[in-house]
């Protein structure tokens, strides 16, 4: 796993430290990140204690029932509760993952939990993904094709679609990404892992065919080429995914087409 924590010198403020909730004899003390874009002050760290006899086994339970019973004004995002579409990606325990998949027991001590780290926060631990997004939606993440359009679909081997597995499974958390230091370091221009992934998955599709135009808006010094293989993408991955292991096959499809 990966760990990350903030810098010494954060300006982070020690916010308000709600009640314990009484007649409670099991409770977990959360220390969660917030920070209102509206009301000029600093971020600050709020403590909220949960009693865990009347809550979920998962962190997404905790934040839930947090909003619902103690403080409404706690802001996350979180929708399928079951780790498909990526919404609860944060920082949890200095670790970048999903608060939905991420149980309570795996943590010793108090729970910490920040937003992804190294992007615009909007509010709380909501980050800003519109550049994430756009990074994606750069890559071409659709089929794309010349030749004439089959009556009912395109087909594809067992073998040739087999190469996909462990491709298409990304669900845009954007865990690996704010995980990567040459995606903190170059945000503006290196692609980063997630967006490498995907446009991994559509140049090794059998039915795409613009593999030669995929490649070539891949051949930058820095879309593609500033991954180091630190391996944080992989090691962080809730999905247990390996991004690196894509960002090495198309370099070496790239050496490959020029022999």
């Amino acid at each position: 796993m990966v760990e990350l924590t903030l810098p010494k010198n954060s300006r982070i403020r020690t916010g308000k430290t709600w009640p314990k909730p009484e007649g409670a004899t099991n409770l977990r003390k959360f220390q969660i990140y917030r920070w209102n874009p509206d009301d000029g002050e600093n971020p600050r760290v709020d403590t909220y204690w949960v009693d865990m006899d009347s809550c979920g086994p998962m962190v997404l339970d905790a934040l839930i029932k947090i909003k619902n019973e103690i403080d409404p004004t706690l802001t996350f995002r979180r929708s399928c509760r079951e780790g498909i579409c990526g919404s609860c990606a944060m920082n949890i325990d200095g670790i970048n993952t999903l608060a939905c998949i991420y149980g309570m027991d795996e943590i010793k001590g108090d729970v910490k939990i920040y937003p992804l780290p190294h992007m615009p926060v909007i509010k709380d631990l909501i980050p800003d993904l519109t550049h994430f997004y756009a990074q994606h939606a750069s890559i071409m993440p659709w089929l794309e094709t010349k030749t004439q359009r089959p009556e009912k679909e395109w087909r594809q081997s067992i073998e040739d679609r087999k190469k996909l597995d462990g491709l298409y499974e990304c669900v845009m958390c954007a865990s690996c990404s704010t995980s990567c230091p040459s995606y903190w370091w170059n945000g503006d221009r290196y692609l980063g892992p997630a967006a490498l992934l995907h446009a991994y998955r559509w140049i090794i599709d059998s039915r795409d065919e613009a593999t030669g135009e995929r490649l070539d808006d891949l051949e930058d010094p820095f879309k593609l080429y500033r991954c180091h293989t630190i391996m944080n993408c992989a090691k962080t991955c809730p999905k247990g995914l390996n991004p690196a292991k894509a960002i090495a096959e198309i370099k070496k499809m790239m050496v490959e087409r020029q022999l």
